[in-house]
């Protein structure tokens, strides 16, 4: 059974960082490319970050040079450093599998909250 679980979010002012988490089970992380998506109330969830199983990162041009995704396939955990917060961050962040679309059913997520 495929499990995502998401953590790290938090409220933090504008110009904050916050390191969110992803844990996986269920199924070989090391050999998938992981993404990171979020959604704002009252919009559609949306792909902001990438990395391929070779460690290959893309980004959304709403976060770059401000997000950096990373993995470390034996802890099956990818993760999303956040840096230089701004109040159109705010979401709920969400992970999984990714193969031109999400893979797996979707986990919790994480809300991150940005004040201004």
């Amino acid at each position: 059974q495929v499990q995502l679980r998401e953590s790290g979010g938090g409220l933090v002012q504008a110009g904050g960082s916050l390191r969110l988490s992803c844990a996986a089970s269920g199924f070989r992380l090391s050999i998938s490319t992981m993404a990171w998506y979020r959604q704002a109330p009252g919009k559609h969830r949306e792909l902001v970050a990438a990395i391929t199983s070779g460690h290959t990162t893309t980004y959304a041009d709403s976060v770059k040079g401000r997000f950096t995704i990373s993995r470390d396939n034996a802890k099956n955990t990818v993760y999303l450093q956040i840096n230089s917060l701004k109040p159109e961050d705010t979401a709920v962040y969400y992970c999984n599998a990714h193969s031109g679309s999400p893979l797996y059913n979707w986990g919790q997520g994480t809300q991150v909250t940005v004040s201004s």
